[in-house]
């Protein structure tokens, strides 16, 4: 559907500039502890963006969207192997950034809010293990947790409802084409009966002179 394609194209957006602002943040930080590795995941975050945008664009199916949950699970609790130790606990953003946030997305677009909550519920706890409940005190983690399962949940069902308005449209456009075929059927019954009339009139007048004669 149009609208829904809108929404894929948003998510495609989305993940790229989530791409920079978390190349960004590992620039900032002077590679952190280990560069290499960390380059290494963001290329890795590049590539799987390339491929969930062609993909998603033309097939849109449950396994790629699993895929998508543990590509991007796998790169975010790759940063303790990057981030100086502690970096979790201390409350520092995962390698990943707010790039985690694109499977939620997908899922929302394609399965609904329960589906969004889901996928976003599997990378919060994911994000919690990571971080824990420590130095950084209850609110940082749970706050990301919370933010990742309201985007699901919310995402999901302002697709629900565009899906619904949008088969609601097409099905009153289907009326009206509908209605107007039959519009012109019975303008052409009627002009069809019309014609037979006048010629049934013609024939019984012209019957009826040559009976006088």
């Amino acid at each position: 559907m149009g609208i829904e394609g809108s929404f894929w194209r948003a998510i495609a957006v989305y993940r790229v500039a989530s791409l920079g602002y978390a190349a960004l943040v590992l620039a900032s930080a002077g590679g952190y502890r280990h560069p290499v590795a960390g380059w290494s995941v963001i290329g890795l975050m590049a590539v799987w963006t390339a491929v969930t945008t062609v993909a998603y664009s033309t097939a849109r199916s449950r396994p790629l969207l699993v895929a998508d949950v543990v590509v991007t699970l796998g790169c975010m609790l790759a940063s303790p192997y990057v981030q100086e130790t502690g970096a979790g606990p201390a409350g520092v953003l995962p390698i990943t950034a707010t790039w985690v946030a694109g499977p939620v997305l997908a899922w929302a677009v394609y399965g609904g809010r329960r589906a969004g909550a889901l996928a976003a519920v599997v990378l919060a706890l994911g994000d919690l293990w990571l971080r824990g409940l420590g130095a950084a005190g209850v609110s940082v983690p749970v706050n990301g947790a919370v933010l990742l399962v309201l985007a699901g949940t919310v995402l999901g069902h302002v697709t629900r409802l565009t899906r619904q308005a949008e088969e609601r449209l097409q099905r009153a456009v289907e009326m009206e084409a509908a209605g107007r075929e039959r519009e012109r059927l019975a303008r052409g019954i009627h002009d069809s009966v019309l014609q037979v009339l006048a010629l049934v009139q013609r024939r019984g007048r012209g019957a009826r002179q040559r009976c006088a004669k």
